[in-house]
């Protein structure tokens, strides 16, 4: 991978990562409900599916968390709420400090530099009608950072550095491969210096040799770019290979969250021991005990009183039923949402 020239890649002095210590992303108790219509023809209850219920968590400059859970748990909602694609329902949203719901018109264009997504389907999620140069270089000319041969040479630099060549420009998506395009849409989230990326299952479309590809691209790029990442993902060995942390979520809501190795090696939450249970894995003399767990996700519009995990749960006791667990933080950071198995 060539060098990236030091004149395109300088950030702002106010594009610094945040100062020691301090979070780059902050959510706080955020909630996101969406209307489902109602109950009858006329007047009618009105009901609505309760995406993200509450979520709140941190994400330091340069790391990457790891955001794991089946199909409807709201990943990609708590995703697309951090970049105020959606307005939440309730909570708040904070970038290096800045609370995302004060910010203008003006200001949260500016802002979006900063963060940007790469999406999980590289197929749909670039223009079919558009070429590549044009593509990687949308960002570019809608923020105006450069323009002319400086723009050329930009679009060229950025897909050098995810490993395409200038050959590339002049073409459009459907000449290249599912990790070729995933490349391409890489580098267009890369075209306004961005310090935050939300990658939304970036690679479950890919072949796995593929995968392992784009993950070591992902990587490189990190620690070349002082990256943060949100990596959503419903696969925990792709997670367990790129995450600083993991955190798990159910219906809505984070039910553990603590560093790669304490998730893996000591999970407390049940639906965590389910999830790391159903791991292939050549080792048959240590492979783990599958836990299957009965029944399906609870819909979003009716979520079970008490922890949301209880129908399912094979530890849930009465308190499970009737008390919501608070999400509690024990030992080296580790929180766990369980009556039965708190925080270490």
């Amino acid at each position: 991978m060539p060098p990236a020239s030091a004149s395109s890649l300088t950030r702002s002095q106010s594009g610094q990562a945040a100062s020691a210590g301090a979070a780059l992303v902050r959510v706080e108790g955020v909630s996101k409900e969406f209307p489902a219509g109602t109950t009858g023809i006329i007047g009618g209850t009105r009901l609505t599916v309760k995406a993200v219920a509450g979520v709140t968590l941190d994400i330091s400059p340069g790391e990457t968390l790891g955001l794991v859970g089946e199909s409807g748990s709201g990943k990609s909602t708590l995703g697309r709420l951090i970049l105020k694609l959606l307005e939440p329902t309730a909570g708040r949203v904070y970038f290096d400090g800045r609370d995302l719901s004060t910010l203008g018109r003006a200001e949260l264009r500016a802002l979006r530099r900063e963060m940007q997504l790469v999406f999980q389907d590289p197929y749909a999620s670039l223009n079919p009608r558009m070429r590549v140069r044009s593509i990687v270089g949308e960002g570019i000319e809608i923020h105006k950072l450069a323009r002319g041969q400086e723009k050329e040479d930009r679009i060229v630099e950025l897909l050098k550095m995810v490993g395409m060549g200038a050959d590339a420009m002049d073409r459009f998506p459907h000449e290249f491969s599912g990790g070729q395009r995933q490349r391409i849409g890489i580098a267009r989230a890369l075209a306004v210096n961005p310090r935050f990326l939300v990658l939304d299952e970036p690679v479950s479309a890919l072949d796995v040799s593929i995968q392992a590809q784009i993950i070591n691209l992902l990587q490189d790029l990190q620690e070349k770019l002082k990256l943060t990442y949100l990596f959503i993902a419903h696969d925990l060995r792709v997670v367990e290979h790129i995450s600083n942390r993991v955190a798990i979520m159910y219906l809505g809501k984070i039910v553990e969250i603590a560093s790669r190795d304490e998730i893996y090696l000591n999970p407390r939450h049940p639906y965590t021991r389910a999830l790391l249970s159903a791991i292939p894995t050549t080792d048959i003399a240590h492979r783990p005990e599958r836990i299957k767990l009965p029944g399906e996700m609870p819909s979003p519009m009716n979520p079970p009183s008490g922890c949301s995990f209880h129908p399912r749960c094979p530890h849930a006791k009465d308190v499970c039923i009737t008390l919501e667990p608070k999400l509690e933080t024990g030992r080296g950071g580790h929180a766990v949402s369980c009556h039965v198995f708190p925080a270490p």
